[in-house]
């Protein structure tokens, strides 16, 4: 026997069942959000889209020369302007658990930052 075929026609290794009802899944898809401020212990965004409180989220962060990707909580989302067409807003995320080399490419982040800011 042929496995099933999906709606494109092509075969599958698995079948599929068609719910009845509703089931509820969700996405991730990668957006980009403006960091306003950054610590060793997290970030603050500014994005079009608000982020939910306590969600768990996958930042990747390009920090000089460095990108790293880091694990961070939503502490607290708000809008924090609104004009005509959108509005803006601002949330606070907690870095959850880095590993020692992401905790450090971050902590060389900054330490450049204010010796850069020093040499003005």
């Amino acid at each position: 026997m042929d496995p099933p075929a999906d709606a494109t026609g092509q075969s599958r290794d698995t079948e599929r069942i068609q719910i009845l009802g509703e089931l509820h899944g969700e996405v991730m898809v990668f957006e980009p959000v403006a960091i306003k401020e950054i610590s060793r212990g997290g970030v603050q965004t500014e994005s079009a889209f608000p982020l939910q409180l306590d969600s768990l989220h996958q930042f990747r962060l390009t920090l000089g020369d460095r990108s790293v990707v880091v694990k961070g909580r939503v502490a607290h989302c708000s809008i924090s302007d609104v004009d005509q067409e959108r509005i803006t807003y601002r949330s606070g995320v907690e870095f959850v658990e880095p590993s020692d080399g992401v905790y450090s490419v971050i902590a060389r982040f900054i330490e450049a930052v204010k010796d850069g800011r020093r040499a003005l």
